[in-house]
């Protein structure tokens, strides 16, 4: 009996854990499978309101002058004084350089008793003429005496009273008489070309000593209008020649900026400020901004753009020419347009709102441009059809930003 319970005993075993395994499987407790918790994500939303603004293009543009305004000296001289320093504000008519007034006293006295001369011959010849009208009226009385002598004369010779010779004194002295009313008479009709000639050269005689007063008032370099001295090319006590540079300046007034349109841009702001005449636009100095206005485009283009004139409108301001800003330019408004937050925008094209399942809901955009908020905020102007009045912008930037992807706003 034992023979036979040994070699059985493991295969008892085993089969009795086998059941004991078995039971414990079928009467453990149900667990409940695990639910799986969609996650919700937090995020700003902004409730969006379409209006109509007018989309800003950001230039970089250098300031520059047309009206650089260069004083040099009218004649040779030697320089007396230099008032003004680079860099320095001058105001309208003060005085900048003044050259040696004894260089050019020499000229200015020869061109005044030049004209002197003239207006005394001129004088005279008037004096002159006056004269020849009384010896003419005396003249032609002694004709008329020489014809009545030669008319006796021949009276006397006829009747054989008088001698041949008598009538030919008489006859050589009306011959003579004749010829100096002649003469007198050409001088007379001659007056008016003397005069015109003695007029002529008295026009040349002023003309000469106004060149020699403007050269002399030139001696003085005075400021025209309020300016800038950008050059100061002398000092005092140097001899210059006629033609050589005394200083630069620039008219305060005169500063404009020079700025490049990119290509995509000019046809729309050519059509533009055809249409209104000027555009607005701001310049960015040391964090103030300078009002502008956009006058004129450039005759001609380049492939990169097209070059820009902008008046500046601040009147006080410390440009100086070839300084480098940066410009904003509002281009023509867009009606029924908002304004979108940089970091609500996905791909440059792309945004999303709140759907009614509180779900994020992509909507294609059409990018405009940039806008600047009163309070400096850049943002992104857009356009789309979904983009309506009282739809809620998801405002805050997403990486795993998807379609359908749960949300709850914070308000």
């Amino acid at each position: 009996m034992k023979r036979l319970i040994k070699p059985l005993l493991p295969l008892l075993i085993l089969a009795l854990g086998v059941g004991l395994f078995v039971y414990l499987k079928q009467t453990r407790p149900e667990q409940e499978p695990a639910k799986i918790r969609e996650r919700l994500w937090r995020v700003a939303v902004e409730t969006l309101e379409p209006r109509r603004l007018a989309p800003v293009l950001e230039l970089y543009g250098r300031v520059e002058t047309p009206e650089l305004l260069r004083a040099a000296a009218p004649a040779p001289a030697r320089v007396a004084r230099v008032l003004v320093r680079e860099g320095e504000r001058v105001e309208a008519g003060q005085l900048l350089v003044e050259l040696d007034a004894r260089d050019f006293a020499p000229a200015l006295a020869q061109a005044s008793a030049q004209v002197a001369e003239i207006q005394a011959q001129i004088e005279s010849e008037h004096n002159r003429r006056a004269s020849d009208r009384a010896a003419l009226e005396q003249e032609r009385q002694l004709l008329a005496l020489a014809e009545d002598a030669v008319a006796r004369a021949q009276s006397l010779t006829r009747r054989q009273v008088g001698s041949q010779t008598d009538l030919d004194q008489a006859e050589q002295e009306l011959a003579r008489q004749r010829l100096a009313v002649s003469t007198r008479e050409q001088t007379l009709a001659d007056h008016p070309a003397r005069l015109r000639a003695l007029e002529a050269r008295l026009q040349n005689a002023e003309a000469q000593l106004a060149e020699a007063r403007l050269t002399f008032e030139r001696s003085r370099v005075v400021a025209p209008e309020a300016a800038r001295v950008t050059a100061v090319s002398v000092s005092a006590g140097d001899q210059v020649k006629s033609e050589s540079l005394l200083l630069e300046l620039f008219a305060l007034d005169s500063l404009e900026i020079r700025a490049r349109i990119p290509a995509p841009y000019q046809n729309e702001l050519a059509r533009a400020l055809a249409d209104q005449g000027t555009l607005p636009a701001q310049a960015l100095l040391d964090g103030e901004a300078l009002d502008l206005t956009l006058v004129r485009l450039a005759g001609e283009a380049a492939a990169s753009g097209l070059d820009a004139f902008f008046r500046i409108e601040s009147e006080r301001h410390p440009l100086r020419p070839g300084q480098l800003l940066s410009l904003r330019l509002e281009r023509p408004a867009r009606e029924a347009v908002v304004a979108l937050p940089a970091g609500a925008v996905y791909g440059g094209d792309r945004v999303y709102v709140l759907s009614e399942e509180g779900r994020m809901r992509g909507v294609p955009i059409e990018p405009l441009g940039a806008w600047f908020a009163p309070d400096g905020e850049e943002r992104l102007l857009a356009r789309a059809p979904a983009l309506e009045a009282g739809v809620e912008l998801i405002v805050t930037h997403m990486p795993n930003a998807v379609e359908g992807l749960r949300v709850e706003p914070v308000r």
